[in-house]
């Protein structure tokens, strides 16, 4: 895996760019209806943050691209609810995710406006909650004066553990930047535990599916 990684390091510190672009289309994706409940949006941001202790990327660069990418894809996922009303959450391709819409709903009128807030750290739940939130009518004003601080408290969230945990290795653990071990030791960590939480979400969805059927009464 890290003779992976070290091209791809080595790639990216030439080609910055094209990290930011992909930066920012995850945050941006992962605010997408459906899409955002399998981009992993999260995973790509964290273990790209790897990248900023070593010069690679730089800070605010990173921080921006992944705001303005969370931003974009909130406020589209929020307008297209608030043009089409609750219309939305019964079409397609909505209509093919009625657990998980409802939960939303249920996420919704449970924490009111906050939980515009509170879903940008939930997922899969994120990707439904701005759709809702403009399904439901809520006002534009009203979205965006929570929906924002979110963002600028979800990007350092995101951004900043890898900042740190790769600085602290190569600071204390006294491993050298140009070895790339911390930022191997933190990627790895970061896919691993995505893959490891994703199954686990998967196998837990996979049981209350089957709880449900089960407890269907025959006619």
């Amino acid at each position: 895996m890290t003779s992976f990684l070290d091209p791809l390091i080595s790639f990216v510190s030439v080609h910055a760019w094209l990290a930011y672009l992909t930066l920012f289309l995850a945050a941006l994706l992962e605010a997408v209806p459906v899409v955002g409940s399998v981009i992993p949006g999260s995973t790509i941001i964290l273990a790209l943050s790897a990248l900023v202790p070593g010069g690679e990327l730089k800070l605010q660069w990173v921080l921006l691209a992944a705001a303005i990418g969370a931003v974009l894809g909130d406020g589209s996922a929020y307008w297209l609810g608030h043009r089409q009303q609750r219309e939305i959450l019964n079409a397609w391709p909505l209509s093919n995710y009625p657990r998980v819409v409802q939960e939303s709903e249920s996420f919704f009128h449970r924490f009111g406006t906050w939980a515009v807030f509170f879903a940008r750290f939930v997922p899969p739940i994120r990707a439904f909650v701005p759709v809702t939130a403009g399904a439901l009518d809520m006002a534009p004003a009203k979205f965006y004066a929570i929906n924002i601080p979110a963002i600028l408290v979800w990007a350092p969230a995101h951004v900043l553990p890898g900042v740190l945990a790769v600085s602290a290795l190569h600071e204390y653990a006294g491993l050298h930047h140009h070895d790339h071990v911390g930022k191997h030791i933190w990627i790895l960590t970061v896919v691993a535990t995505a893959v490891v939480g994703g199954f686990g979400v998967w196998l837990y969805h996979r049981r209350q599916n089957g709880i449900a059927a089960t407890a269907k009464p025959r006619a």
